[in-house]
């Protein structure tokens, strides 16, 4: 089983960079996209579904902003959208899909840059969404939660750590948080395989940043505990350019 985790920056936009095309030939199983900026009917369903895809998803109330979904090539049981909490569900963050005793989250993280506001909102996030998550291990203990966490985790995973030191996504407060997550019982599946520098999922648009790969990893496919035994490969599949992220990729033995 091959999921995909990709920010797509607005679904209608990567759409017209070839994102179908791209999609037909990569052809994984399950792709958790954040940031569709786009309301359900505005989402070309049919198009995807010409690829052997069902769509899931969860807008924003606000039109343009956030948004996630799940396109599936395997038709889940069910689907839960949102946590049901108003203060997050109504920016469109969280959607699962359960297979089974598998179930595949696709989250997107609040980002702080645009402020202290927004940076406490992000923090109040954090606690909340770990809370969440561990109940819900009662439940559905086999977990994959796929998404733009908006956060590197050490040194290795950011072009430039000193100078970023103090930057949103990078602040101490943040790197305690998703350590202390994966401690919790996660699996931060891309470096369980890969240990190499210079690895990144997300370069500002400025400066040729991607040309000169100064980047930040800030995407992930985390994994509860119980799946280690089934983990595969995992790959950041950078010659991807529909969005200023690119997607990672998780196989699992399903």
């Amino acid at each position: 089983m091959v999921i995909l985790t990709y920010n797509v920056n607005g679904i209608r936009a990567a759409v017209n960079k070839g994102f179908s095309e791209w999609l037909e030939q990569t052809n994984p199983d399950v792709v958790c996209i954040q940031e569709t900026k786009a309301q359900s009917d505005q989402i070309p369903v049919l198009q995807f579904k010409e690829l052997g895809y069902h769509t899931y998803s969860f807008s924003a109330q606000k039109k343009g902003y956030s948004g996630v979904a799940i396109l599936t090539k395997i038709q889940p049981d069910h689907v839960e959208y949102g946590m049901g909490m108003p203060l997050y569900d109504r920016e469109g963050r969280f959607i699962r899909a359960d297979y089974g005793d598998l179930s595949v989250v696709s989250v997107y993280h609040p980002s702080g840059t645009s402020g202290e506001e927004r940076q406490s909102f992000k923090m109040q996030w954090l606690d909340d969404f770990q809370h969440y998550v561990h109940e819900l291990l009662k439940e559905r203990p086999n977990l994959i939660l796929a998404g733009d966490y908006n956060i590197c985790h050490k040194p290795i995973d950011i072009h430039d750590p000193i100078r970023n030191a103090t930057s949103s996504g990078f602040l101490p407060e943040e790197r305690e948080w998703i350590d202390g997550f994966m401690k919790s019982g996660f699996i931060d599946t891309f470096r369980y395989f890969n240990q190499e520098p210079h690895q990144y999922t997300w370069w500002s648009y400025r400066a040729r940043a991607r040309d000169r790969n100064l980047g930040w990893r800030i995407d992930y496919n985390m994994a509860s505990l119980s799946l280690e035994s089934k983990l595969k490969r995992a790959v950041i599949l950078a010659s991807a350019k529909h969005s200023d992220h690119c997607p990672v990729l998780l196989e699992i033995e399903k």
